[in-house]
């Protein structure tokens, strides 16, 4: 029995295992929301697209499943490009379904007629426009297999709206055969023998894992391998979570901001046993001076990643996961005591910690939510300076994960992402650390977090700056403090006078905010004052908590590595 394409559009989600859709309406695509609304997929209204691609890839973290979201045409579609890099970067599947004017439009620049696969070819894993009728459920079933396997990422399929109502074959495939799409599901034995011999032999092996250690769920195939080894791990900010903060062998982040000791142990080490990481500018500091004394094994699922920026020793294309579980069946104890005692006496000496922890520092609020939120929490990171802190002091324990965006950089991802989470994990806190900037720029999703009952807790740390650029600003450009006040009203900016509290009020005033969209708003300024608000917070299971923190103005994150210099090269 023939059809249409909406109907085999929603039997194609079900099929699937879809329970959720982010979808915003739109003219070319309100036939496959009234199919949607007869079934018992659950419908979220986000308040603006780009938000809503942020929520589904919270979800998916949240989850493990690819998100599937839906737009409208011209705008609607357009609207979805950052979130789409942001995706394509950190390996995050989604499928994205994008209306399009009928085909007997396309070319004529007719009404929100847009190129979406011209506009999306360098930021999705794959892309199509729906042909004909003959060939949807097909390319659908493709969408979700290449988004989710290999390495994953976002996929968009652009639906002409004449082919919505067509009928055709009510068939949907059970398996899919492409051609030129074949993702690596096995591990070359003989590569991974020869990392392990490498690996065996070295009298300061490392441990490097990246996202996708978390991206793969091999966390527990990890912590097995280094304790079996004896092997200390350093994670990067993606692979935050890897192993628990509290493990006897994990050293910490390292990078541009990691911790002394891991990037120290870098430049130290003799084997650099890497998996699940690209090995970006973050991590490596200067290429040329990058783990100078070492041999590098790379394990990754992206064949383009190995040896792109990093020329490696041992290649292997494998998944974190499998690799992981195969090297265990024959990893043994590698001798290590000298090397981690070398390791801790860098970390004593050197302590991630804030130069200044007087008052209400960014390091004790970070501290009090490890010694709150206990038990299972996702937490989410915005960008800047509220990332770097959230991923130097919050502790992830078994239990924990944590959700960034790494690659692209998007301010304004936290809070979505967060919406997006506590929709696919209902039963864990939420929390999300964000700045007063980013927080800005997708603050609109409290509507979808009230409404869709998804309550989380918001840690908005307000420095009344744009707070890494006035860093950069502070430490390089003679505290020229450029376009990165958030409270000045238009006044020239005195580069050397800190903010009168009293002559300038800080627009918009969040507390009212919050309470104007029925969430539970609390302003701290003293340091005795953070963990009663954190407990009001968890506390608060109906509706959304924003806890406006007010830190000093110049605070900074350290230590740093200055972009394109050595990792020894820190500022402490």
């Amino acid at each position: 029995m023939d059809i249409t394409g909406k109907k085999l559009f929603v039997k194609a989600l079900k099929a699937e295992g879809v329970d959720t859709v982010f979808a915003y309406p739109g003219g070319v695509i309100t036939d496959l929301l009234d199919e949607l609304n007869k079934t018992d997929i659950r419908l979220i209204l986000p308040r603006h697209e780009q938000a809503l691609i942020h929520e589904a890839e919270g979800y998916a973290r949240a989850t493990g499943k690819a998100a599937v979201c839906l737009v409208t045409s011209g705008p609607g579609a357009t609207n979805t490009i950052t979130g789409l890099a942001d995706a394509f970067y950190d390996s995050i599947p989604l499928v994205v379904f994008t209306g399009q004017v009928a085909r007997g439009l396309v070319g004529n620049d007719a009404f929100q007629e847009i190129d979406m696969m011209g506009i999306t070819r360098n930021i999705t894993k794959y892309g199509i426009m729906v042909p004909d009728r003959p060939s949807l459920g097909r390319i659908i079933k493709e969408a979700f297999f290449v988004s989710q396997t290999g390495k994953p990422g976002p996929v968009v399929i652009d639906f002409p709206k004449d082919i919505q109502n067509e009928t055709g074959d009510s068939e949907y495939p059970e398996s899919v055969s492409m051609r030129g799409y074949k993702p690596s599901e096995g591990v070359h034995i003989g590569q991974l023998k020869k990392a392990w011999k490498m690996l065996k032999n070295a009298k300061k092996p490392l441990i490097l894992a990246g996202g996708g250690v978390n991206i793969a769920r091999a966390n527990a195939e990890l912590i097995k391998f280094a304790e079996k080894t004896k092997v200390p791990v350093m994670t990067t900010i993606m692979g935050k979570g890897a192993m628990p903060s509290d493990h006897p062998l994990y050293l910490g982040n390292a990078g541009m901001h990691g911790k002394f000791a891991c990037n120290k142990a870098v430049n130290e080490c003799d084997v650099l046993f890497s998996i699940g990481t690209r090995f970006n500018d973050r991590i490596t500091g200067s290429l040329s001076s990058f783990a100078p004394n070492a041999q590098i094994i790379h394990i990754d699922i992206d064949t383009a990643s190995i040896s792109r920026n990093v020329v490696v020793n041992v290649p292997i294309v494998a998944d974190a996961k499998l690799a992981l579980s195969k090297i265990n069946e024959w990893a043994t104890k590698v001798d290590t005591a000298k090397w981690m005692e070398e390791i801790k006496k860098w970390d004593e000496k050197y302590p991630m910690s804030m130069p200044n922890d007087v008052g209400l520092t960014p390091q004790v609020i970070m501290k009090t939510i490890n010694e709150v939120f206990d038990g299972e929490t996702i937490f989410t990171a915005d960008v800047g300076q509220n990332q770097m802190w959230a991923t130097q002091f919050i502790d992830l324990k078994k239990g924990k994960m944590m959700i960034t965006s790494g690659g692209l950089g998007t301010m304004g991802f936290g809070f979505p992402a967060a919406v997006g989470a506590k929709i696919g994990a209902p039963k864990k806190d939420v929390v999300c650390v964000t700045g007063d900037g980013g927080f800005q720029m997708n603050m609109q999703e409290m509507a979808t977090s009230i409404v869709e009952g998804a309550p989380v807790t918001v840690i908005l740390l307000n420095n009344a700056y744009l707070g890494m650029v006035r860093q950069m600003q502070q430490m390089f450009y003679g505290k020229r403090y450029v376009h990165t006040s958030l409270k000045l009203h238009g006044e020239d900016i005195d580069p050397n006078a800190k903010l009168d509290a009293e002559k300038h009020e800080y627009v918009p005033d969040f507390i009212k905010w919050a309470e104007s969209y029925g969430a539970l708003g609390i302003r701290v300024t003293e340091r005795e004052d953070v963990k009663s608000a954190l407990e009001k917070a968890k506390a608060n299971k109906d509706t959304t908590t924003v806890i406006e923190f007010i830190i000093e103005p110049e605070e900074v994150v350290l230590p740093m590595v200055k972009g394109g210099s050595a990792l020894d090269n820190m500022i402490l």
